[in-house]
């Protein structure tokens, strides 16, 4: 009774800061948002007259027209808003519009277990049962493309022509500025931004912060760059590997367990040559013994797998290690008088992927580690990029879509941590894109073989 009088009291809380917000910013529509299994947003927009029925008793919709969510026989839902995630959209002020962040629920008032956050949730409950809290801080890159006249983005035109961390010849510096001031705007902090190494290639990274607000954020992040980009007459795009023979967009995902309600990092000892304490050894093993498993959700696209190739930084080897950058899971230095960043950094994933599903296999690979008492192997400190695979002795990351996944198919943590319903409905989607592309006759076969044979 107790806990249910405070989770009142918080609402009332919440709904009278919401109320300054609309009367402040005059919002006159509310956006709210959801995501489907291969974390494309969605969103039902209602009227500010219609808001507090929908806190109170929800919004439905037909879910069999959402990718992944359910049949017609079964397709009735409704959205529960968070609360917490309220907040104007700045791009779009002249339209008075808020977004709020949303669960999907089923008719019997359960949550539904097709919803992208509700599988980052479970996870999560399984960690804090487990007396830990899952912080993460995601490095985000993306490309910003100059259309054609005809708006056209083919041949692809980079918006600029700099390289990593340049300035004179960085014309994407206003761009990613307008794009921090519109993150900001909505509660979301950034810790830094540059130019990345490809032409037209940017990165932003986020500050530290809790899976599930961070996930939110990596929705709204793609959102916020596509509008501001969209506003400059630029086209931004996180297709993993859009230009060949460049480097391609990542996702690098600084990861650590806290232990609850303590504000104490839980993969820090100073015994240890790499500062990592034995429950970050067991994370970082479970990580690597399910990295061919998860790896369809980290790097969900055809596409994905023409970045993760030797030769353009991205990981490609199981291994692990501090100084190497080629390796799968590396692990920064801790700085002095900072123990509590102590972290681990997963290079694989790329921006392509639905940050909540993403999230959840990571935790829970790292989760199963711990709680089987994995040993990971001995780190890779010598460049990778350098070697021949056969002379490397690490397993590879799979080389392509189907390849992934075959291997989410025989690995049984992660398509626990999934849930059935997910992991079918996943595995389906991603069968048909990889069968689509592998029946394709692309524009390489032709130069190629046309005139040969």
């Amino acid at each position: 009774m107790q806990n249910e009088t405070m989770a009142n009291e918080k609402r009332r809380e919440q709904m009278a800061a919401i109320d300054q917000v609309v009367k402040r910013s005059d919002i006159r529509f509310v956006r709210l948002q959801f995501s489907d299994i291969v974390g494309s947003a969605k969103q039902v927009t209602i009227p500010i007259s219609h808001w507090d029925d929908a806190v109170e008793n929800g919004v439905w919709f037909d879910g069999s027209a959402v990718e992944g969510f359910a049949r017609v026989a079964e397709s009735d839902m409704y959205l529960v808003a968070d609360l917490e995630t309220f907040a104007p959209i700045p791009w779009e002020m002249e339209l008075s519009t808020a977004r709020v962040i949303c669960d999907v629920y089923t008719p019997d008032g359960t949550p539904f277990v097709g919803d992208p956050r509700f599988v980052l949730k479970r996870q999560l409950q399984r960690a804090a049962q487990m007396g830990y809290e899952f912080m993460i801080g995601p490095e985000v890159e993306f490309f910003l493309f100059r259309p054609h006249r005809d708006g056209s983005l083919i041949p692809l035109q980079p918006h600029d022509e700099a390289g990593y961390f340049d300035v004179s010849t960085d014309l994407s510096h206003s761009v990613r500025r307008q794009m921090i001031d519109a993150l900001a705007a909505l509660g979301i902090k950034i810790e830094a931004a540059h130019h990345e190494v490809a032409s037209g290639q940017s990165e932003i990274d986020f500050q530290f912060g809790p899976a599930l607000s961070i996930a939110d954020y990596t929705m709204t992040v793609r959102m916020t760059l596509k509008a501001i980009a969209q506003k400059n007459g630029l086209h931004c795009t996180f297709m993993p590997k859009p230009i060949t023979g460049v480097n391609g967009s990542g996702m690098h995902v600084h990861q650590s367990l806290w232990h609850k309600g303590q504000n104490r990092t839980a993969m820090y000892d100073p015994q240890n040559d790499y500062d990592l304490s034995q429950v970050a050894l067991h994370f970082i093993a479970g990580q690597l013994a399910h990295a061919k498993g998860m790896t369809s959700i980290l790097a969900p696209l055809v596409n994905s797998y023409k970045r993760l190739v030797p030769g353009y930084e991205a990981p490609v080897y199981i291994s692990w290690g501090r100084t190497n950058r080629s390796a799968l899971i590396r692990i920064p230095r801790t700085s002095r008088g900072r123990v509590q960043s102590t972290r681990c950094e997963l290079r694989c994933p790329d921006p392509s992927a639905n940050p909540y599903l993403a999230y959840a296999v990571m935790l829970a690979a790292g989760l199963d580690g711990i709680e089987q008492r994995m040993e990971p192997p001995a780190p890779a400190e010598e460049d990778l990029f350098q070697m021949d695979s056969s002379r490397t002795g690490f397993e590879m990351l799979p080389g392509s879509l189907g390849e992934a996944l075959d291997a989410l198919s025989e690995d049984i943590v992660v398509q626990e941590a999934l849930g059935q319903h997910v992991y079918e409905r996943y595995v389906e989607a991603k069968r048909l894109e990889w069968n689509d592309y592998r029946i394709y006759v692309t524009q390489w076969e032709l130069n190629r073989y046309l005139t040969i044979y």
